[in-house]
């Protein structure tokens, strides 16, 4: 393990693999959705992790209406919560900071990301950028540009917090330093994605308010 201590002025989260789990929620829901609009072998679908739902909805079924095909998605995911997750670490950190100092930067739309919060049982952010927010999702750097814009301060300044390739990059491609969540995705890949370091968990990051920002320590791999 390697210990880091820096400065940050804000945190930039993606909730999915890094505050909480919606993997068994979310491949029941799509698979459910696949059979729904005639998706061949609709029990061995997949889904790619970290990405909006609109680009599985192409993936999957480019004859369905974009539109109708979100409604019914998230309709289904967010009547499907009851086991979700809380990753560990995750409201310890979270509570721990200024809620002006962080920031949801998240593949999911905006009520999705409220039903899992409360699931939770995690504090409800004063800012978030959601799928339904941003014309280029990740691994475009727009997400966490905005989710910067919303804290008032530069990507540069930010630590962004990613478990997939995808948001890895997304960070990486804004100019912000990224800390890597193991779960979803190998640590070699997240490296090689370009994390600058790689956590077991939340649990290994600790945050304190200080005048302008975040005193930070990470416990890396």
């Amino acid at each position: 393990m390697s210990l880091t201590t820096l400065d940050a002025a804000g945190m930039l989260f993606d909730m999915d693999g890094v505050l909480v789990s919606s993997i068994a929620s979310a491949e029941r829901c799509w698979k459910l959705w696949a059979k729904h609009y005639g998706v061949p072998h609709w029990e061995q679908v997949t889904i790619p992790h970290g990405v909006r739902a609109a680009e599985i909805v192409h993936i999957l079924a480019p004859w369905v209406d974009v539109a109708e095909g979100l409604h019914r998605i998230e309709e289904m995911e967010i009547a499907d919560v009851d086991d979700i997750i809380t990753l560990p670490g995750a409201k310890a950190l979270l509570e721990s900071m200024p809620l002006e100092r962080w920031a949801i930067v998240t593949s999911a739309t905006d009520r999705l990301l409220s039903a899992r919060l409360r699931a939770a049982k995690l504090p409800q952010p004063d800012r978030l950028i959601s799928a339904n927010m941003v014309e280029r999702g990740k691994p475009d750097p727009q997400p966490y540009e905005m989710g910067a814009e919303r804290l008032g301060v530069q990507p540069k300044d930010c630590l962004v917090f990613e478990d997939a390739p995808s948001g890895v990059e997304a960070g990486v491609a804004a100019g912000a330093r990224v800390v890597a969540v193991l779960g979803t995705t190998p640590e070699a890949k997240l490296r090689e994605v370009g994390a600058s370091w790689v956590v077991r968990s939340l649990e290994s990051v600790t945050a304190a308010a200080e005048a302008g920002g975040l005193r930070v320590a990470i416990d890396a791999i």
